[in-house]
């Protein structure tokens, strides 16, 4: 007796199975590359030993501190510079942001120099430290996805490395 051969599988069901493998690998490879590059999307405050609020963020792998953040309740991307004067936002990103665009004026950056624009923030939050009336620029020689989180706020915290972490507190 002859055991049945099993229905086989058209070419369609075949493809669009393999489509949707292929779907749910993007999006898992896409989700871990994210992460790799910003550990710091879930921020939270502590109390420090000094009694102070403190954001803790882990460098990313290419030894750079990018944190998830705020801009006047819209979810942005920051990367912290000590180096920038001001908080510094790509034009393309302030106009979706809809910040207004003040002076102009000249800056010097790492790629050159380029044309920029005073504006303020009216809030700025980073992992439940929030600042108002922020000083920041608009540059338009800034073609990345990420804003530069200048002194014209890290001035006001303290801030400590300690191997592959900073430590930002508000004393």
């Amino acid at each position: 007796m002859e055991s049945p051969t099993p229905p086989s599988l058209s070419k369609m069901t075949i493809a669009i199975i393999w489509i949707v493998l292929l779907l749910i690998t993007t999006l898992l490879f896409n989700t871990l590359l994210k992460d790799i590059n910003n550990p710091n999307q879930q921020l939270t405050v502590s109390i420090n030993e000094f009694g102070e609020q403190q954001v803790v963020l882990k460098q990313n792998r290419y030894g750079h501190y990018l944190a998830s953040g705020e801009i006047n309740g819209q979810t942005v991307e920051f990367l912290v510079d000590t180096g920038a004067t001001l908080v510094a936002i790509p034009q393309h990103i302030a106009e979706k942001l809809q910040l207004k665009k003040g002076y102009q004026f000249e800056s010097q950056t790492a790629n050159g120099s380029s044309t920029s624009y005073l504006t303020k923030i009216d809030t700025l939050s980073l992992g439940g430290i929030v600042m108002e009336n922020v000083p920041a620029s608009i540059s338009s020689g800034m073609e990345f996805d990420e804003i530069l989180l200048g002194m014209s706020f890290l001035k006001h915290l303290k801030i400590t490395q300690q191997g592959k972490e900073l430590r930002l507190s508000l004393p």
